[in-house]
């Protein structure tokens, strides 16, 4: 049996590096991406019912915090959309909104994802649930 011609050995050294490359890049991107809370946050219920007031309290940490990357009307064209890197959630889309509990939001409000700050720190956990109880009636408004 014939070995292994060297040029031959190189291309396919070069082929085995170029998938784990590839592979790396890959996963990298889909992480990037990917922001998916931990299947306990998923469970959370909110314990805010949802009442005129909480929507109240809601909209007015939503106008002091979220409104200037999210907008408005929760369709992610605020007016400092423009400036990051990655485009900010559409709460109109109802579809979207609807794969998502409240834990999620309330877990992904909490912890922050770059370039969205974390607010764990700046909303009390009551506020951060009026939060969610509010930007869910921006998928409401669009059925």
């Amino acid at each position: 049996m014939d070995p292994i011609p060297p040029a031959k050995k190189r291309s396919l050294i070069f082929f085995g590096f170029a998938l784990i490359f590839l592979a790396a890049v890959v996963a990298i991107l889909y992480s990037l991406n990917a922001w998916d809370a931990p299947a306990s946050a998923r469970r959370l219920p909110n314990p805010v019912p949802v009442t005129e007031s909480a929507i109240d309290e809601g909209m007015f940490a939503y106008s002091q915090h979220c409104k200037s990357c999210h907008g408005d009307n929760g369709d992610g064209k605020g007016e400092r959309a423009h400036e990051l890197s990655v485009m900010p959630t559409n709460f109109t889309n109802a579809g979207q909104m609807s794969r998502l509990t409240d834990g999620e939001l309330f877990w992904k409000i909490t912890h922050g994802r770059r370039p969205m700050p974390a607010f764990e720190n700046k909303l009390t956990p009551t506020e951060r649930w009026q939060v969610v109880d509010y930007i869910r009636t921006f998928a409401k408004q669009n059925r």
